[in-house]
């Protein structure tokens, strides 16, 4: 059982070439189709988590791989959303911004990992993403829901802009962070060359 969790993390990983090429795929039944797999590699992320804390089943790979496997299916989605005109126009800027803060916060993990420090997850970046997911898996569905739910659509946007100024916040304060230690880092390194002091000279005594 203590595998499992790495399993889903792999599942939800291997769900990104289906749910790319279900996009291509004809008509409202190919749309639902890339919902299903959307809503199903968001099960996974749920269940691994939780299995993983219950187990006490949390490994190094696994933290290494779960974000990751986020990352590839949110960046999937946004592509392909823009590739099928569903995000078009000024509708393109919070992708934008959100494939940008994912590319800068998984700089900065690595970047920090050298130095043993961890970015933790704060509460606003777990709204982040649950306003994101919920968004994006609305866009998906939008095409096949308009008729049913007017106005799905125009929901599903003002919901991704909400997850792309919490995406801005959130990212601006994981590089504050970043910032913060690099300089730390670096005043620590210059501390000792600067902090030695030359020894009192005794009278008659020549220097070293």
């Amino acid at each position: 059982m203590s595998s499992l969790p790495n399993a889903l993390t792999m599942t939800r990983i291997a769900l990104v070439p289906l749910f790319v090429a279900a996009f291509f795929l004809p008509g409202e039944a190919g749309r639902w189709l890339v919902f299903v797999l959307f809503c199903l590699a968001g099960a996974t992320d749920a269940l691994d988590g939780m299995i993983a804390r219950k187990l006490g089943a949390e490994t190094s790979f696994g933290r290494m791989l779960d974000p990751i496997a986020d990352k590839l299916i949110v960046s999937a989605a946004l592509l392909m959303l823009a590739a099928d005109r569903t995000l078009q126009g000024i509708h393109l800027v919070p992708a934008l911004v959100i494939l940008c803060r994912e590319i800068l916060v998984s700089g900065l993990r690595e970047f920090l990992a050298e130095a043993a420090v961890s970015l933790p997850v704060t509460r606003i970046a777990k709204a982040k993403t649950t306003v994101q997911v919920l968004a994006i898996g609305a866009l998906i569905a939008s095409s096949a829901t308009e008729r049913m739910l007017p106005g799905v659509t125009i929901g599903a946007l003002i919901g991704l802009w909400v997850a792309a100024g919490l995406t801005f916040y959130t990212g601006y304060a994981y590089l504050q962070a970043g910032l913060a230690h690099a300089r730390g880092a670096q005043h620590a390194r210059a501390k000792p060359a600067s902090a030695v002091k030359p020894a009192a000279q005794r009278p008659g005594q020549r220097p070293a």
